[in-house]
């Protein structure tokens, strides 16, 4: 894929968002300053996006500072977000980045990225101490409400028979296997939430984010959907390593922004939310739906065989308490959230429909 500057979400997607959320919450942001970390990750450019277009829409005249490890590169690849009014960029590590000498109202942590380079310590490092360093400055900053972006992932193995989990459940990743690093500074992470709460007295939301899909979504990374999505849109064969049994559900990016900044503007104080959708598939039969959604000629091969009697690995929560308590809307149907991720994918490197 070709490192050209970004384009923005559809329009109708990030007016879905400013109208999940509606005009009396958003106007709880009107003249406040918002301190975003991961900002120029996924999870932060779909939040990013969609308080800008609700500012303009709702005339909000909000402040953003988004820390970002290397501002020019926002600046180029995303330059409708970084050099967008009310922005401002602060160049630093999560874990080490120095404060900035402001008041902050509201401070959201996407600092979410995994990457499949880093080694279990670095990991770990990097979601327990980011997350610590942006709860102290949360409170230097004095602000009212905190945001972060934790992960299913601190759920550890899905016992076989639960069809999604529930917030309420308890059961943890495996302390014994060093490839739990990721799940595991999870469950620090939300734990330091919980610290600052009762010590600080801040008021910390937590999001528990599953899988998704939609533009911004990287084709050429670790995520099966975008790899599956890429050879789609080439016609070329989708090939699936493993045995093709584990379990995902997919909320799109426009839905996932929408249920975020419901948690942030009118979910319950310290409360926790499953953010994810509620469909599971196969990894074989994602690629499969993939394929006819988008009327492909690629064919899917499984190359690994099923364990014998071994129940598949499930990645999929229950969001009942999040579709109740925050009343939103129904999610994007998974075809439909499937084809217009490879249309945006398209109009953004003018590949042909």
């Amino acid at each position: 894929m070709p490192h050209a500057a970004l384009r923005p979400p559809f329009e109708s997607d990030l007016e879905a968002v400013t109208d999940a959320i509606g005009a009396a919450d958003w106007a709880q942001l009107r003249g406040r300053h918002v301190f975003l970390t991961g900002g120029t990750g996924f999870v932060g450019k779909w939040l990013l996006a969609s308080l800008l277009h609700a500012g303009r829409r709702f005339a909000l005249d909000c402040r953003i500072t988004v820390l970002s490890r290397n501002p020019q590169a926002f600046r180029s690849e995303a330059p409708f977000l970084a050099q967008a009014p009310g922005v401002s960029l602060l160049q630093g590590d999560v874990r080490s980045f120095a404060w900035p000498d402001q008041r902050f109202d509201l401070v959201i942590h996407a600092a979410t990225d995994v990457v499949a380079s880093a080694t279990p310590l670095e990991t770990f490092d990097t979601c327990v101490q980011g997350t610590r360093r942006v709860l102290d400055l949360a409170v230097q900053a004095g602000a009212q409400r905190v945001l972060l972006v934790s992960s299913g992932a601190m759920y550890g193995r899905q016992p076989e028979g639960q069809e999604g989990v529930p917030e309420s459940w308890l059961g943890a990743p495996d302390i014994r296997d060093a490839r739990s690093a990721y799940g595991e500074g999870k469950r620090a992470t939300e734990w330091l939430g919980a610290a600052y709460s009762k010590q600080h007295g801040l008021d910390v939301r937590v999001a528990r984010c599953f899988a998704f899909l939609g533009p911004y979504l990287p084709l050429d990374k670790h995520f099966a959907l975008g790899n599956f999505l890429r050879d789609a849109m080439a016609g070329q064969p989708i090939v699936i390593q493993g045995d093709g049994t584990a379990l995902r559900s997919y909320l799109y990016a426009a839905d996932m922004a929408a249920w975020l900044w419901a948690i942030l503007l009118r979910g319950e104080r310290g409360g926790t939310y499953n953010v994810g959708g509620g469909e599971a598939v196969s990894i074989a039969q994602l690629a499969r739906r993939i394929a006819q959604a988008l009327a492909s000629p690629s064919a899917v091969t499984v190359q690994g065989q099923a364990g014998g009697g071994m129940a598949p690995d499930r990645y999929v929560p229950d969001t009942r308490k999040a579709l109740g308590a925050l009343a939103l809307g129904v999610p994007l149907a998974l075809d439909e959230a499937i084809r217009r991720t490879a249309a945006w994918h398209r109009a953004a490197t003018d590949l042909p429909a």
